[in-house]
């Protein structure tokens, strides 16, 4: 199978290639021209990498018409909630257009290409749900973010019908581990741990709110939910993609200091406070299971022991360049 993922260079986009590799399939890539793409580094002799902008509808049709893809995963997108607030007007435009662009541009292809577009569990909201949240329950974006993925949702949901193609929509939850930048949660304290052990700044972990509830999966759960999706998915559904299983955010953070090798409090910054910050309390996996038997594998242990190893050898790698 060829298979082509946008935002490949990304976190979730280098872990799904990763993934794809090992199930046999030729992959290639789409990745904006300004990122550096040190997340492929490992298997960038393994693919073929285009470096555009999704928003330049031309030379997307072009990359699509030269790779010829058999299945395109859709990961592109302004990813971050608090950005989203800085900017809504560029969150619209990266998060729909180029969602937009790519369903054209597939479409332009004589064969069938299968397409999963990856959204957001954030659609949903949270504040205000009652019982398990589950692909029925009511929409409730409460953030610029959510917003657009609502948007594309929707629409490449009709687009896609109308056009007689092959589309399948994820919803995740919140996820994360190995690779995944600064301006999440997690990455965040990892970061500042490592750099903590490493003497650089006082051991004190600045956070945002702590009360909050989320349902966290590893990206490599993920992603192969992904490629079992795209495979065995139905056409014109949309599936969330979660660990079953809510925690509060303060408990994430109290285990990664649990794991630090030296003593460390932490304080709340206002700053880092967004101005809306749904509590997600309790998900659903279930129709994404009877469609493809996916089911989380990973620890949430071990997926904050990988992030927080992941950001010691970085400070590590940093510190020996150094000297």
């Amino acid at each position: 199978m060829r298979a082509m993922i946008t935002g490949i260079a990304g976190f979730v986009g280098s872990h799904l290639a990763e993934h794809l590799l090992e199930q046999g399939c030729d992959v290639s890539g789409i990745s904006l021209p300004k990122i550096a793409p040190d997340n492929l580094a490992h298997i960038l002799k393994k693919i073929s990498l285009y470096r555009s902008d999704l928003l330049d509808k031309d030379n997307t049709r072009a990359i699509i018409d030269d790779a010829r893809p058999d299945c395109v995963f859709h990961l592109a997108a302004n990813s971050s909630v608090s950005s989203s607030w800085d900017n809504p007007a560029q969150t619209f435009e990266i998060n729909i257009l180029t969602g937009i662009h790519l369903l054209e541009s597939c479409r332009a292809l004589k064969n069938q290409v299968r397409i999963l577009f990856v959204g957001s569990a954030e659609i949903y909201g949270g504040n205000k749900l009652s019982g398990k949240l589950n692909e029925r329950s009511r929409f409730e974006p409460q953030n610029p973010y959510a917003i657009s993925k609502l948007a594309l949702d929707l629409a490449s949901e009709q687009i896609a019908k109308a056009r007689g193609m092959h589309l399948v929509r994820m919803r995740p939850m919140s996820h994360t581990g190995p690779r995944q930048g600064t301006g999440f949660a997690i990455p965040d304290w990892a970061k500042q741990i490592s750099e903590i052990e490493a003497g650089e700044v006082e051991p004190i972990v600045k956070t945002g709110n702590l009360e909050a509830h989320r349902d966290f999966s590893d990206v490599r759960d993920i992603v192969r939910a992904y490629a079992l999706a795209a495979k065995n998915g139905l056409p014109g559904e949309a599936y969330l993609v979660c660990s079953g299983h809510s925690r509060k955010i303060r408990d994430a953070l109290e285990k990664l200091l649990s794991l630090a090798k030296v003593s460390i409090s932490y304080e709340q910054d206002p700053k880092m406070q967004r101005p809306s910050d749904p509590s997600i309390f309790s998900a659903s996996y279930s129709k994404l299971f009877n469609a493809t038997g996916w089911r989380p594998k990973i620890s949430f242990e071990k997926t904050l022991r990988d992030i927080l190893a992941y950001w010691r050898t970085k400070k590590s790698n940093s510190l020996q360049k150094s000297i």
